[in-house]
């Protein structure tokens, strides 16, 4: 996870404080010991060298899941929140992720899925806190604004399945992932209550 980060880090050239932020919380959030935090970091710098062999760390992270979704799928939410942690998306991080996302087994449809979903939660998280643009909100559930109220509770409650942390552990999901994916829950809590706010209906509950 951190030598790919490394590596759409370095795509665009340069590495730039946000991304280096970036990946300095998510090893907070997997509460890496200082001696599992040196190594991580280590794996960052060795992904941002020109020789780097992404398609084989690639295949042999798609072979240690053994098929589980669960994970390569948070593995490209992380990938993608690198990439956009600086505000743009640029040619060549456009590139590494579209081809990780092949290479994982992700159709196109479900990889354009993953990049608008995280696009709505960063800029969620750019916003002001406790608040989420209604595009956003809708972004972040894979729905339009013209789902219909069942639609939308559908959408919410697929969403919590895919990401519920309790769900995701017995699928297989390292514990120490589980922070990410509270927080990933509590995003999708918070745009399904900013379209609840919005609608103003007692329909969708």
């Amino acid at each position: 996870t951190f030598s790919v980060m490394g590596h759409i880090a370095k795509a665009d050239g340069e590495v730039s404080q946000m991304e280096i932020y970036l990946a300095e919380d998510i090893m907070r959030q997997l509460n890496l010991n200082p001696e599992q935090k040196k190594g991580a970091q280590h794996l960052f710098n060795e992904g941002k060298k020109p020789d780097f062999p992404l398609n084989d760390v690639l295949n042999q992270f798609r072979i240690e899941c053994h098929r589980r979704r669960n994970l390569m799928q948070m593995f490209m939410e992380i990938q993608v929140a690198i990439a956009l942690s600086d505000g743009t998306l640029d040619k060549g991080e456009s590139g590494i992720l579209g081809f990780a996302a092949d290479t994982l087994g992700f159709s196109r449809k479900e990889y354009e899925s993953i990049l608008q979903r995280m696009q709505a939660q960063c800029h969620a998280h750019n916003g002001q806190k406790n608040s989420m643009a209604l595009e956003d909100a809708y972004d972040l559930l894979g729905i339009t604004s013209t789902a219909n109220d069942q639609e939308v509770k559908k959408a919410y409650r697929r969403q919590m399945n895919q990401h519920h942390p309790d769900k995701l552990v017995s699928k297989g999901l390292p514990e120490e992932m589980m922070e990410l994916a509270n927080r990933k829950v509590q995003d999708i809590k918070t745009a399904y209550e900013a379209i609840k706010e919005e609608r103003k209906t007692t329909s969708i509950r």
